[in-house]
């Protein structure tokens, strides 16, 4: 493996020097690069995926034979869940659509929800989120200087499905990720969990969480060991295309784009294009564009050309960042103060993450049990760092 210090970029992909714990090999080859060929190997396409993927669809078909739902699917108005209904219903299931609304949702989105949902005839429950408490949680995480700043939205997301599939008696959720066409983001950019959102939130914010839907290793255990409640991604198995799935959506359900990967969320967006550009100079298109590169949907030459762009107009994620902060209540001085502050990472903060990583090998047993797919933060301990 290389160890010098030299910029360098992945001869198969456009993952670089500048993504943590990247190696490279004799011939130029990242280590993400052969954990992305691992992952395909895991999880095939084709007959075999198709094959496996029906295996899934009948239980989940005999799972809930006098339930109303036999499964959830977790729905934001973007291209991936969209389509996922559109899906379930090709494949006779009987989803419940579930929305987190955490009050930063755009209008485009909450139209798409609708208009897929109405024409599906699929229920939709909408799960709100007390604006005044994932306000002063995301202002938490801003003060914190973490990366990525939506966590707190991610965990309410997961925590809300799993209540709702709980309350319903549904054993299946389904989930939108597709680690081809997105990649697979590097666990310092990323990562985070509940103990970690309690102890960031009792530092840096002024309120107490009363209702926000926080997801711990306690309610891992319970929703699913205890309730034996799995999340299932059907992506990973059926042979999925963004753009194809775009069109149809646009065909069938009069659905329109939003502009790019995440911006159905006001909030993501900002995290996205403005947040980790500005302050920690972290461009996710290099993980993506490398995922689509193997994948064939791309050229690396042209995804080259494309790193050398900026990837979203200046001038718009200013407005967008003055609309943040607004939304926030962040003055313009608090948030260059925070700008300022030394850039931190999840290994700073308390978490569960040196509890798994101590713990991986021995709870293989118990988590092929509760979790059907295993998780990329495991992955990425196996095999990132690791991997030939």
């Amino acid at each position: 493996m290389s160890t010098n210090n030299s910029f360098q970029i992945c001869t198969r992909g456009v993952w670089d020097s500048t993504i943590p714990g990247i190696e490279f090999d004799e011939n130029g080859v990242s280590n993400y690069s052969k954990m992305f060929d691992r992952l395909i190997e895991t999880f095939p396409r084709g007959e075999s995926g198709h094959r496996t993927w029906l295996e899934i669809v009948d239980k989940i078909k005999t799972s809930a034979k006098n339930n109303n739902y036999d499964c959830l699917v977790g729905v934001s108005g973007g291209t991936d869940s969209s389509y996922l209904l559109h899906l379930a219903k090709q494949y006779g299931l009987r989803p419940l659509a579930v929305n987190l609304d955490n009050g930063w949702n755009t209008d485009i989105s909450v139209r798409n929800i609708k208009k897929v949902t109405s024409k599906l005839k699929i229920d939709l429950e909408t799960y709100v989120i007390n604006y005044e408490e994932i306000k002063d949680i995301l202002r938490s995480y801003m003060r914190a200087s973490l990366p990525w700043i939506d966590i707190p939205t991610d965990l309410a997301i997961k925590s809300s499905l799993y209540r709702i599939a709980a309350r319903e008696g549904v054993k299946y959720i389904l989930r939108g990720n597709d680690f081809r066409s997105e990649g697979t983001q590097p666990r310092e950019w990323t990562y985070g969990d509940g103990k970690q959102l309690v102890y960031i939130q009792k530092k840096y914010g002024t309120h107490k969480l009363k209702t926000f839907p926080n997801y711990t290793l306690g309610n891992l255990i319970y929703f699913g060991y205890l309730r034996q409640i799995k999340s299932i991604y059907p992506f990973y198995y059926l042979d999925y295309q963004k753009k194809s799935a775009q069109q149809l959506l646009q065909d069938e359900y009069d659905w329109h784009y939003y502009g790019g990967h995440h911006h159905e969320n006001i909030f993501t967006k900002f995290a996205i294009c403005y947040w980790l550009r500005k302050k920690f100079n972290i461009d996710k298109r290099k993980i993506t564009f490398s995922a689509q590169i193997l994948t064939g949907e791309i050229s690396r030459k042209d995804a080259l050309q494309e790193l050398q762009l900026p990837p979203y107009d200046p001038d718009q994620m200013e407005r967008d960042k003055d609309f943040t902060l607004k939304k926030l209540d962040l003055t313009e001085a608090e948030f260059q103060t925070i700008m300022r502050r030394e850039n931190k990472y999840f290994y700073a903060y308390p978490s569960h993450y040196p509890l798994i990583q101590k713990f991986i090998k021995t709870a293989k047993p118990v988590l092929s049990l509760v979790l059907p797919h295993k998780p990329m933060a495991i992955f990425q301990i196996e095999m990132r760092d690791a991997v030939a």
